[in-house]
C-alpha cells in the first residue's frame, strides 16, 4: 500500500482565522503541557539538540535538564579512581586507554548552563512570537546534576536522580516523559532509590504500580547498558520507547529523502542556522574550530580542508568521513522529544502513531520499501523549515518580522468509533496568524494504522477556510482496528510552515 493517500484537490486560503489569536494563545493550554526531564552527555550531538529544545520549550513543562553520562562520556569522581567498561570504544579502533580516571569530559563542563545562558539573551524576543517561554531565571533552576561518575553506575544518588524519584512519587496526574541522550543511570538509579525504600513495605504494590504507569521513557538507545541491566528487569511495567533513527544523528546523509538533502548542505546550515543569531553560532556544525573537549581523538568535526588520512595522521579517530566546512553534523538525540510538540500529529498518544521523532514500526518508502528510517526522515525537511522560522524569532524584535506556523484544526472529536460502511464526514479548519496564503490537503497515514487497507477520501465544496471531505469506513474492517487521516496545512511565508490535525477513526464491534 502507499504511504500516503491524498486528497484529489489543495485548496488555496488567504486570511487569518478564527484560530489566529495573539501569541498567548497556544493549543491546549498550560496545564496540558507534557513533563519532561530531559538528560544530556556532553556530546556535541546533545548540544545541538539542547539548542533545538529549548526554541521549543515553551511547548513543554520542563522539571529538569540533567547532566548526564554514557558509555562514552562519563566525568569521574575527582579522586583519581579508575574506570573501565569492557567493549567501550576506548578499547576499539586498536586502543586500550582505559581504566582511566574519567573519558571525554571537560573539568567543569557546563554546556546546559552555557545553552540556558544564551537562551536569556534571546528569551525577550521569543516571547514576543509565542506565549508559555518559561524565564531563563526558572530554566536555570532547573538545571541538576544526576550521575554522571562513571558509566552505567547507580551506586548512589545524585541531585538529577533525586528529581526523577520526587517526580515519579508526586500527586500530579498525568505521564512523566524521561527523555535522555545519554545513559540512563540518573533514571535507573531514582527507580532504585524508590524500590530500595518501598519494597518490603505495605506501600509497595501501590507505590510499583504508580511509578509504571507514570515514567514514560524516551531514549536514543541504552547507551551505558543500565536499562536492560537494571530498569527492564526491575520495572517490567515502564513504557520504555526507543526514539533512535538515523535522520536526525551522524548518519543522517544515509537516511535524508533526496529533496531533503539541502537541509544538511553547508549553504542552507549557514544562512538559516549558524548566521541566526546567538542560538546559530552555538551550534556545531562541520569545520567549526571546537572541540567539547580539548584533545578528544573522537571529535575531529572542526576541522576543515583534511582529509580522513591527515586526520588519522593527527591521532584522531575518524568514524566518519569528513563533509563540508559548514554543513551539518548531527542533532542525533532530537527525536526523543520531536512527538511531544504540539504540531497536531498526536505522536506522543503512542509509540505507532508516528510523527517528526518517528515512530514504533516502518513505514512503506516512497519506493514501496518497508523502512524505520522513512519513519521518521520523511518529517525531516518539514522539522527543519519550522526550526529555521524559531531560530528567525530569537533575533525577530516584533512579530511581524517573522513567519509563525498555520493553523490546522478539525470540527469535533479528533478520536471518533465509527461502523463498517459509515461514511464519515470531516470538516478541517484552515487559516493562518500572518495572513499568508495555506494549501491544505487531507491524507490517510497508514502506515500508522492497523487496518491493512486504504481509504478514499472524496473532496466536499467548502468555505475560503475549511476542507471538507468525506471517508467511507471499509465494509472489510474489523473491529477494533484504526484508520488515521490527517489535515495537512502549509503556508506560503519564508520559510515556509506546516501543521497538522490528526484524526483517527477506531471501528466498532
Amino acid at each position: 500500500m502507499t504511504a500516503a493517500v491524498l486528497a484529489g484537490v489543495m485548496i488555496a486560503a488567504s486570511g487569518a482565522s478564527a484560530f489566529a489569536g495573539d501569541a498567548d494563545s497556544q493549543p491546549g493550554g498550560e496545564n496540558a503541557k507534557p513533563r519532561v526531564i530531559l538528560m544530556h552527555d556532553p556530546e556535541l550531538d546533545d548540544q545541538n539538540t539542547l539548542v533545538r529544545y529549548l526554541m521549543y520549550s515553551n511547548e513543554f513543562d520542563t522539571e529538569g535538564l540533567v547532566y548526564s553520562s554514557s558509555g562514552v562520556h562519563w566525568a569521574g569522581d575527582g579522586k583519581g579512581t579508575l574506570w573501565h567498561v569492557a567493549g567501550r570504544e576506548y578499547t576499539r579502533f586498536g586502543l586500550n586507554i582505559c581504566p582511566c580516571t574519567s573519558w571525554r569530559w571537560k573539568p567543569g563542563e557546563r554546556f546546559i548552563d552555557d545553552a540556558v545562558d544564551i537562551y536569556a539573551q534571546v528569551y525577550p524576543n521569543l516571547r514576543k512570537h509565542a506565549g508559555g517561554y518559561p524565564s531563563p531565571k526558572e530554566l536555570q533552576s532547573k538545571i541538576y546534576t544526576g550521575n554522571i561518575e562513571f558509566d552505567g553506575d547507580i551506586s548512589k544518588d545524585s541531585p538529577g536522580s533525586d528529581l526523577i524519584r520526587k517526580s515519579l512519587l508526586d500527586n500530579r496526574p498525568g505521564p512523566v516523559y524521561l527523555l535522555t541522550g545519554a545513559g540512563q543511570s540518573t533514571i535507573a538509579r531514582a527507580l532504585k532509590s524508590i524500590k530500595d525504600e518501598y519494597e518490603n513495605t505495605p506501600q509497595w504494590a501501590q507505590i510499583s504500580t504508580k511509578v509504571s504507569q507514570k515514567a514514560i521513557i524516551q531514549s536514543f538507545g541504552d547507551q551505558d547498558g543500565t536499562y536492560a541491566g537494571y530498569i527492564g528487569k526491575n520495572w517490567p511495567g515502564i513504557e520504555f520507547r526507543q526514539m533512535s533513527t538515523s535522520i536526525w544523528g551522524y548518519g543522517a546523509r544515509n537516511a535524508v529523502l533526496p529533496q531533503d538533502a539541502k537541509y544538511l548542505s553547508a549553504e542552507w546550515t549557514k544562512a538559516n542556522v549558524s548566521d541566526v543569531g546567538p542560538f546559530g553560532a552555538y551550534y556545531r556544525v562541520w569545520g567549526d574550530g571546537k572541540q567539547m573537549v580539548p584533545g578528544d581523538i573522537f571529535d575531529h568535526f572542526g576541522f576543515s580542508g583534511l582529509t580522513t588520512e591527515q586526520l588519522k595522521a593527527m591521532g584522531y579517530v575518524v568514524w566518519t568521513p569528513p563533509q563540508a566546512k559548514g554543513s551539518w553534523i548531527s542533532e542525533g538525540d532530537t527525536s526523543i522529544f520531536m512527538n511531544l510538540i504540539d504540531n497536531g500529529l498526536r505522536g506522543y498518544v503512542d509509540a505507532g502513531y508516528g510523527g517528526w521523532g518517528g515512530r514504533k514500526g516502518s513505514d512503506t518508502d516512497p519506493n514501496g520499501v518497508p523502512s524505520g528510517n522513512y519513519a521518521a526522515s520523511r518529517w525531516f525537511g518539514t522539522a527543519q523549515q519550522d526550526f529555521a522560522a524559531r531560530l528567525q524569532w530569537t533575533v525577530a524584535a516584533r512579530y511581524s518580522e517573522a513567519n509563525h506556523e498555520p493553523t490546522a484544526k478539525v470540527a469535533g472529536q479528533v478520536d471518533r468509533t465509527v461502523s463498517r460502511g459509515q461514511t464519515v464526514t470531516l470538516t478541517g479548519l484552515t487559516g493562518d496568524p500572518d495572513r499568508d496564503q495555506v494549501t491544505s490537503s487531507w491524507w490517510q497515514y497508514a502506515d500508522a494504522d492497523t487496518y491493512p487497507g486504504t481509504v478514499t477520501i472524496n473532496q466536499v465544496p467548502g468555505g475560503q477556510q475549511q476542507h471538507v471531505v468525506k471517508v467511507r469506513v471499509p465494509d472489510d474492517a474489523a473491529p477494533g482496528q484504526t484508520i488515521h487521516l490527517i489535515l495537512q496545512v502549509t503556508d506560503n511565508g519564508s520559510p515556509a510552515l506546516t501543521s497538522y490535525q490528526r484524526v483517527v477513526l477506531t471501528v466498532s464491534g
